[in-house]
């Protein structure tokens, strides 16, 4: 096998100059200078197919981050550099302090607290402090050689090929990379749901002076509203997902079957990016990575699938410091004083001085002063508030991403999970080969069990914890600190038996619910409070995941196909539940009016029909689809959530309650009224099919975008931009991205069809800019082509040989 495949990557080059496009003369040129690289140049064969897709060869872990460098380059420069300039604390001098930061790498709002936030980690030099660990704990070998590689292959792209796209062409930050850029990008990437979170008060929070300094501690929230901040906090919907595989005994050949479907941005540094990586012998993965990562982040191979959704896990807590009355910046452990460490940081500033801000960072993190709006964390002269998050050392998603891609069997998967302990905020879902299928919540958590929550909350954490897994504990007692798991790789987090794992179910489902729904019939429970609720109320879009999923699992003989058409289903349960009930309350209108907010009285009449006749999906072609997406924004607003449904929640038959629509709630007709009176304002007919305003513009022409909002409960989320001026949904900066479905024959190749819903590369000028979109608008899909035979017989194969230019 591995001499088979050094053969295919000569082969390979060989098949150089008939792919070139270059003119005679300069193709001769090219091709020795192709053809003969330095000696000690890293170097990697690229094999382009349909929709830009590349094929990496390379003889070792560098080379391969080489070619994956290069080419993820040659689609994503800008987006690339522009995530780089982030990571450097660089946004303020080329951006301007005041400008949005954009969100790709935290949620900071302008690029001053970026800057701030980010050249304090670079100046703490975290990331060189992780990279000299030994593994585990630090990157492996393989890892660092492909991180090297791919900052080699990044910089060799820069330095051969003249950028094109407008958005960063001839500008002064779009510079070489390092390996320590790299993996600062791939920390950014682990924390961003912990310190990412909390990039602007960290960067603010100062002692108290005067006054200030006897003003009370934090408020206690009720309930609702702790459930509300950590929602805000950890309820982003800029990250989701929904993955559900299944066992053999439910598909039509035995083996497994996984459909991924990760909602995450359309735009910007958190997109996915198509490739598949081979060593002769040592790898060979297809999926998508995050850009600027080396490693693939969900994919399969000839053995195994798996992917990721967003977990319930609350990936960071908060310490409560009990501050010596003489100095606000020293706080007292077991009634021993501790300095906090200040880090002062200097950013540069487009037209303008240098700012200088200072943080303070404790044994537990850095201190900081808000939770959210609804619950800030006042630094008085008596206490202080520290965030811990775990994941703001964890540089090992990539070794166990890596460990992924080599693994035969879920089995395998579930022991890179154990012993790498690198995934920072995702649920991982696998089937492989053999049959087997796997979901399991295996996340770097701090470890926070419900006995400490008990015995060391504050009257605050009190409160938030059991309302919504946040811990606030009493950062004055050593009894207090985190502790440590048997098999934990690092302390303070929880070992490999804590995570909740569902083997071998029928199937395995995760719509970024709790862990205790991931199959109706094998609940799972016993886990601590931080990872997820037990019995509470399921979203619509986990409820409809598992209606959907089960009722296949027990039809039975299920292939690939089935999960294509899982995928365009567009169901809306939201629908099924509610649209019949709101047509006959619209029918039952006296003289067919509803009062708007607004108090102007409408004719809702025509809606009646359009909602009865409407077919429940979220298809391109589908007629009242957009009136009621619109009319369910506005119900969920005007109507509390306890009062929408007839019939309650129960914890004894969570899928199908609550239900029956509360159509004598008040805000019912009022909503309808505003829904129909705002199409009509933009000149909307009630009946208009959802592709003619649910749309994206590319190359000048309007693409109709199946799938709806996640709080419809639709399979296919798409998170589009209301712009009723402009023709409906406009844009979609959020929703469905790399799309695949896999399973296995008795062939050693993977039946495995994808979609990059965005397309490869985010350049207007590439031919792969929206090509893929184009198949995602008509429900299409690209067949992998994974084997050698397939990838050979592409019409559209285009062979590069890169390397480095000394």
């Amino acid at each position: 096998m591995r001499s088979r495949l050094r053969r295919l990557v000569l082969g390979a080059t060989a098949l150089f100059t008939a792919a070139s496009a270059l003119p005679a003369a300069a193709a001769t040129t090219h091709q020795r200078a192709e053809q003969h690289p330095s000696r000690d140049g890293l170097s990697a064969v690229i094999r382009y197919t349909e929709y830009g897709i590349p094929h990496i060869l390379a003889k070792d872990y560098a080379n391969l981050g080489f070619g994956t460098g290069w080419a993820q380059a040659a689609d994503e420069v800008c987006t690339l550099a522009d995530g780089f300039v982030t990571l450097r604390g660089e946004r303020s001098r080329y951006f301007g302090a005041d400008a949005p930061a954009g969100g790709d790498l935290s949620a900071a709002r302008t690029n001053l607290a970026s800057d701030l936030y980010f050249r304090g980690v670079r100046e703490s030099r975290t990331v060189e402090k992780l990279l000299a660990e030994r593994a585990p704990v630090g990157p492996s070998r393989e890892v660092r050689d492909m991180m090297r590689g791919w900052a080699a292959g990044y910089n060799a792209w820069l330095k051969q090929k003249k950028i094109t796209d407008p958005s960063c062409a001839d500008v002064p930050w779009v510079r070489p990379v390092t390996e320590l850029d790299v993996a600062a990008r791939g920390l950014a990437i682990a924390s961003i749901s912990g310190e990412g979170r909390f990039v602007d008060t960290i960067t603010t929070a100062q002692p108290p002076t005067g006054a200030a300094s006897g003003t009370p501690s934090a408020r206690t929230p009720g309930a609702k509203t702790a459930a509300k901040a950590a929602d805000e906090l950890w309820g982003d919907p800029g990250m989701g997902s929904n993955a559900v595989a299944f066992r053999g005994d439910t598909t039509a050949n035995g083996r497994g079957l996984l459909l991924g479907n990760p909602h995450y941005p359309w735009d910007g540094g958190r997109r996915f990016w198509q490739s598949q990586q081979t060593i002769p012998g040592e790898l060979n993965v297809s999926g998508g990575s995050l850009l600027g990562t080396p490693a693939i982040s969900i994919g399969f191979n000839a053995h195994v699938a798996w992917s990721h959704t967003v977990s319930t896990g609350i990936p960071a807590n908060f310490h409560q410091l009990t501050l010596d009355p003489a100095d606000p910046t020293t706080y007292l452990v077991d009634g021993r004083p501790e300095r906090m460490k200040k880090r002062t940081v200097t950013v540069a500033v487009k037209d303008g001085t240098p700012v200088t801000r200072t943080q303070w960072w404790t044994r537990y993190g850095p201190v900081v002063t808000s939770l959210s709006p609804q619950v800030p964390l006042p630094w008085t002269g008596k206490a202080a508030y520290a965030l811990h998050d775990p994941n703001a050392a964890n540089l090992r998603f990539a070794d166990t991403s890596l460990d992924f891609s080599r693994a035969r069997s879920t089995a395998d998967v579930l022991a890179s999970l154990d012993r790498h302990q690198g995934i920072p905020w995702v649920n991982t879902i696998a089937a492989d080969r053999a049959g087997h299928s796997l979901y399991t919540q295996s996340q770097v958590l701090p470890r926070i069990t419900d006995e400490l929550a008990r015995r060391c909350s504050t009257e605050l954490g009190r409160t938030t914890y059991p309302a919504s897994g946040i811990a606030i504990l009493d950062g004055s007692r050593g009894d207090c600190a985190l502790g440590s798991d048997p098999g934990a790789v690092v302390p303070g987090i929880f070992g490999p038996a804590r995570m909740p794992t569902l083997k071998d179910a029928p199937y395995a489902e995760n719509s970024n619910g709790t862990a205790w729904m991931t199959n109706a019939d094998r609940p799972l429970t016993g886990y601590e409070r931080v990872f997820g609720t037990v019995g509470t109320q399921l979203g619509l879009r986990t409820r409809g995941a598992i209606e959907d999923v089960d009722a296949m699992a027990d039809r039975g003989g299920l292939t690939v196909r089935d999960l294509q058409q899982q995928q365009f289903a567009n169901r809306v349960p939201a629908g099924d539940l509610a649209a019949g009930d709101v047509a006959r309350a619209c029918a039952a209108l006296p003289g067919g009016t509803a009062t708007g907010s607004d108090g102007t009285a409408v004719d809702v009449s025509g809606a009646c029909g359009v909602l009865k006749a409407w077919d429940r999906t979220m298809d391109t072609g589908s007629r009242g689809a957009l009136l009621f997406d619109r009319f369910w924004r506005r119900l969920e607003q005007a109507v509390p959530a306890d009062r929408l449904w007839k019939v309650p929640f129960s914890a004894a038959d969570p899928v199908r309650t609550p239900n029956t629509l509360n159509t004598g709630a008040p805000g019912l007709p009022t909503a309808l009224a505003d829904a129909v009176a705002e199409l009509r304002a933009a000149g909307i007919a009630l009946d208009a099919p959802l592709g003619a305003h649910q749309f994206v513009v590319r190359d000048g022409k309007r693409l109709p975008v199946p799938g709806g909002a996640g709080r419809l409960g639709v399979w296919n989320v798409i998170e589009p931009t209301w712009d009723a001026a402009g023709g409906g949904y406009t844009e979609v900066p959020f929703g469905s991205s790399h799309l695949q479905a896999v399973g296995w024959d008795a062939s050693r190749c993977p039946v495995a069809r994808t979609l990059l819903t965005y397309s490869q590369s985010s350049n207007p000028k590439s031919p792969h800019f929206a090509d893929q979109t184009r198949l995602f608008s008509g429900e299409k899909w690209v067949t992998s082509r994974f084997c050698e035979k397939d990838i050979r017989s592409s019409p559209k194969l285009k062979v590069v040989r890169v390397h480095e230019r000394r």
